[in-house]
């Protein structure tokens, strides 16, 4: 087994032709089937199915695919550190739930990289999709909460994954709403006072689940719920029909449009929806070695969180 047919492999997936990945690697194509068949033979599995449509990774290349990566994604790290500079772009890609400090801090991320060339991407999406990107390699880093509810359940996904979390900061419930709405005023909100307004909510797909949710209290009977796929659309419902979403307040104004539009409210609990704490951090795979723009990312994140307002979190990132 060797790199360049680990490098096939991830090509390959990702083009979902052999003529395709054949171009992108500059690569004859009958030399390219010919390195794919070897590495079948060797590992004892068959990693695609060739059709006439192009080719498709079978169950076994599937779960090969993402040891593929991770070995060759740490090659591309050392070349990083060892190899000659410039040898190649650098590459990064984080997979987030709806965080404006998530793009914040990938926004200071990217500044620092004074490189001829790089290849980044951030994605803000669904929670699954956050623990599959980083379970498969696509991304590097994936950032979600945890709390008492959605725990013990995330934990065993991660664990059947080879994910692991680390915490970045405990937060507060707060109700974060337009700052016309008619309880803007308030010193804090309780769900009894929200009941007549609309509750914004993160799709979450044909899958969602509970423990999905990016929204604390999930499991509340919100009597009027709309679900959204963006933070834009987030934003023009709660000006539009005075929705509102409960969150962590942990929020970049600088990246919200009219960041002093919107504000955010001490949630006041009851014993019927008691928020409790958001843990906010993020997963890698285990054993993983962070890429210099992982841990700069990271590192942006942590500068950030440790600059919000005291009020708003509980405790303060761990190193």
């Amino acid at each position: 087994m060797t790199l360049q047919q680990l490098n096939y492999v991830i090509t390959i997936s990702e083009a979902g032709s052999l003529n395709k990945a054949a171009e992108r690697l500059f690569v004859a194509q009958p030399s390219l089937t010919s390195a794919i068949r070897e590495l079948e033979k060797e590992i004892g599995i068959t990693i695609f199915n060739r059709t006439g449509r192009g080719v498709t990774l079978t169950a076994e290349g599937a779960a090969f695919l993402p040891y593929a990566r991770q070995v060759y994604g740490q090659y591309l790290n050392l070349l990083d550190v060892y190899g000659k500079q410039g040898a190649r772009r650098q590459q990064f890609a984080v997979s987030t739930q709806h965080y404006s400090f998530a793009v914040k801090a990938f926004v200071e991320m990217a500044r620092s990289f004074d490189v001829a060339e790089y290849e980044f991407a951030i994605r803000e999406t669904r929670t699954k999709a956050v623990l599959e990107d980083v379970a498969s390699s696509r991304s590097e880093i994936g950032i979600l909460y945890l709390n008492d509810f959605n725990r013990k359940a995330l934990h065993k996904l991660m664990q059947a994954s080879n994910l692991v979390f680390t915490h970045l900061i405990d937060c507060r419930a707060y109700v974060y709403l337009w700052r016309e709405h008619p309880l803007a005023q308030s010193k804090s909100i309780t769900f009894e006072e929200l009941a007549p307004y609309p509750c914004l909510s993160f799709e979450q797909g044909d899958d969602s689940s509970f423990y999905f949710a990016e929204e604390l209290l999930s499991t509340s009977e919100y009597p009027r719920i709309i679900k959204c796929c963006d933070r834009a659309t987030v934003l023009n419902l709660m000006v539009g029909l005075n929705a509102y979403t409960v969150c962590s307040s942990i929020i970049c104004e600088e990246l919200n449009g009219n960041g002093g539009d919107y504000i955010a409210i001490p949630y006041a609990a009851d014993e019927t929806n008691a928020a409790g704490t958001m843990e906010i951090g993020y997963i890698t795979r285990k054993s993983s070695i962070l890429s210099p723009a992982g841990a700069r990312y990271i590192d942006e994140m942590k500068k950030y969180l440790a600059a919000c307002d005291p009020a708003l979190t509980i405790g303060q990132p761990d190193d």
